[in-house]
């Protein structure tokens, strides 16, 4: 089977609710990934927390505060594993209703070390 990452950008940019809508998407985006891993196919989920800033490591160890140009991660994701990307535009559907915001889908690439 293959790993699918649903995701939408914080701050702001995707979901834009009022302080009464938040703790109903809140429960019924819960709900959406229940149901996931009822059925088997959540792995992990989350959000990216916004007030830590990133780093980027070096080979060498050192730490700066840079990062790769475009690549600022943040809002929520889930990473779930079905048999076809129609299953996982499904699921994607399901958690952009409960979110109330569109859903990013993206593969990831077998690997057989994983």
């Amino acid at each position: 089977m293959t790993k699918y990452l649903i995701s939408f950008p914080g701050k702001g940019q995707a979901m834009n609710l009022t302080e009464e809508e938040f703790p109903i998407v809140v429960a019924e985006s819960h709900a959406v990934i229940e149901e996931a891993k009822a059925a088997g196919v959540y792995v992990f989920g989350g959000g990216v927390a916004e007030d830590i800033a990133p780093v980027l490591v070096q080979a060498d160890g050192s730490v700066g505060t840079d990062i790769y140009p475009g690549s600022d991660i943040t809002g929520g994701f889930a990473v779930l594993e079905v048999p076809t990307r129609a299953e996982a535009e499904e699921w994607a559907a399901k958690i952009a209703a409960a979110c109330r915001c569109a859903q990013e889908l993206r593969e990831f690439m077998y690997d057989p070390a994983s």
